[in-house]
C-alpha cells in the first residue's frame, strides 16, 4: 500500500512537471509578435524563433534516449530541468546585447532541456500504471501540460506584450525568464529530493545500429513518428500565428497584449479536451478518436481560412480542442509494446517534434508570399497525415493478430 502510495506522488510529480514545461514553451508563441516588430521581421524571418527552438528535438533526442537508459527517469528529469532553466538566463545577457541570433541561441538551450523532459516523462508517465490505460495517463498529464500553455500566454502578454504594439526593448524580456528559471529550478529540486521514489527503472538500450534498423522496421512506430512530425508541426505554427493573426483588421484587429491573451483560449481549449479525452479514451478506440479530432482540425482550419472576421477567428481558436489528444494518443499508440527498446522509441518519436521547426518556416514562406489565409493550408495538409495514423492504428487494435512480432 505504501508502494502505491508513492507511485501515485511520483505521477503527481511528473504531471507537475508537463504543467511546468508546458507554461514555459508557450511563451515561445509570444515572443513571436514581439520579436517581428522589435527587429523588424518578416514571417519568414520571425519562424526562426520557433525553428531554432524545434530543431533541439532533433538534434537531441536520441542524445537525451541515451541519457535516459543511464541517469534513470528521476535523474534526466533533474538534468532536462536544469539545461532549460539554464536557457532561460540566457535572456538576460541576449536582451542586454539585444541581437536576435542571441535569442535563438538560447531557445536552443532551453529546447534542449525540454527534450529530455519530453524524452523522459512521456514514457514514464505510461509506465505507472497499467497499458491498457497508458494512452488515457498520457492524455491526463498532457491535459496539465495544457493548463500551463493556456496560463502561460497571459503570463507572457502581461510582462512581454504589456503597454505595446509588440514593441519596447529587449530588456522587457529578462525578467519573465528569469522568473520562470527560478520555479524550473525549485521544480529540479523536488525531484532530486525523490531520486530514490519509486521509478521504473529504464532498461540500458544502446541506439545500436541494428537495434534502430529494427525500430524503423515496425510500421506503426514509424507512421507514428510521421504523425507527430505533422501534428507538431501544424500545432505550433497555428500557435505562433496565432497572435499576428488576431491583430490583422480583417480577422479582430486586436492590439498586441489583447491578442496575446487570446492565444490563450487556443491552449484552453485543448486542455478541456485532454481532461475530456482521458475519459473517452478508456472506452473508445483511441485511433479511431484521433482520426475523428484530425477530421475535425481539417475542417477548422480550412474554414478559417476562407472566413473573415470572428468567425475565422473563433475557428482557429477551436483548432485547439481538436489538437487536444493527439500528441499523447500518437505518442502512446506508435509506443505501444516497445518493452526494453522504449527509450530509444521515444527518442524516434521527441525527434519528430522538429516538425515544430519546419512546418513553420513552410507556413512563413508562403504567407509571405499569398498571406495567412493561403498559408493555412500548410497544417490543413499536416493533419491528413494524423487522420491516416488514426484510422491505421485503429484498424491494428480492431485487429491484433496483425500485429507485427516485436
Amino acid at each position: 500500500m505504501a508502494g502505491d502510495d508513492r507511485r501515485a506522488r511520483l505521477r503527481g510529480l511528473v504531471i507537475f512537471l508537463f504543467f511546468a514545461w508546458g507554461f514555459t514553451t508557450v511563451l515561445v508563441d509570444i515572443l513571436v509578435p514581439k520579436f517581428k516588430s522589435l527587429f523588424s521581421l518578416n514571417y519568414a524571418e520571425v519562424m526562426l524563433t520557433q525553428f531554432s527552438f524545434f530543431l533541439g528535438y532533433f538534434l537531441f533526442s536520441l542524445p537525451a534516449a541515451w541519457l535516459l537508459a543511464r541517469l534513470g527517469y528521476i535523474r534526466s528529469a533533474v538534468l532536462g530541468l536544469s539545461v532549460m532553466a539554464g536557457g532561460c538566463l540566457l535572456f538576460v545577457p541576449a536582451a542586454a546585447l539585444a541581437l536576435y541570433p542571441a535569442f535563438l541561441v538560447a531557445l536552443f538551450v532551453m529546447a534542449a532541456g525540454i527534450t529530455l523532459l519530453q524524452v523522459t516523462a512521456n514514457p514514464l508517465i505510461t509506465l505507472l500504471g497499467t497499458e491498457e490505460t497508458s494512452a488515457s495517463r498520457l492524455t491526463l498529464a498532457q491535459a496539465f501540460n495544457s493548463l500551463g500553455t493556456a496560463m502561460g500566454p497571459w503570463f507572457g502578454a502581461a510582462t512581454i506584450l504589456h503597454g505595446q504594439a509588440a514593441q519596447g526593448s529587449a530588456a522587457s524580456l529578462q525578467i519573465p525568464f528569469v522568473f520562470v528559471a527560478i520555479i524550473l529550478i525549485l521544480v529540479a529540486s523536488v525531484f532530486w529530493l525523490a531520486r530514490q521514489g519509486p521509478a521504473p527503472a529504464a532498461v540500458p538500450q544502446p541506439a545500436t545500429a541494428s537495434g534502430m534498423k529494427r525500430l524503423v522496421r515496425q510500421s506503426r512506430l514509424m507512421f507514428g513518428v510521421g504523425a507527430i512530425f505533422t501534428y507538431v508541426g501544424a500545432e505550433v505554427t497555428i500557435g505562433a500565428t496565432l497572435a499576428s493573426y488576431l491583430m490583422q483588421p480583417s480577422v479582430l484587429g486586436l492590439p498586441a497584449q489583447r491578442a496575446g491573451q487570446m492565444v490563450s483560449l487556443y491552449w484552453g481549449a485543448a486542455m478541456l479536451g485532454r481532461f475530456a479525452g482521458a475519459y473517452v479514451l478508456k472506452r473508445v478506440n483511441p485511433g479511431l478518436v484521433l482520426a475523428c479530432c484530425a477530421l475535425g482540425a481539417i475542417a477548422l482550419v480550412l474554414s478559417s481560412a476562407v472566413s473573415p472576421g470572428l468567425v475565422a477567428a473563433m475557428t482557429l481558436l477551436t483548432v485547439g480542442l481538436c489538437n487536444s489528444i493527439m500528441f499523447p494518443t500518437i505518442f502512446a499508440l506508435a509506443s505501444e509494446g516497445l518493452g526494453v527498446e522504449t527509450p530509444n522509441g521515444s527518442g524516434l518519436l521527441c525527434m519528430a517534434i522538429v516538425g515544430g521547426a519546419i512546418v513553420p518556416l513552410l507556413f512563413g514562406l508562403v504567407a509571405d508570399r499569398a498571406g495567412i489565409g493561403v498559408g493555412l493550408a500548410v497544417p490543413a495538409l499536416c493533419y491528413l497525415w494524423v487522420l491516416f495514423f488514426g484510422i491505421f492504428a485503429a484498424r491494428q487494435r480492431c485487429a491484433p493478430a496483425s500485429h507485427e512480432a516485436q
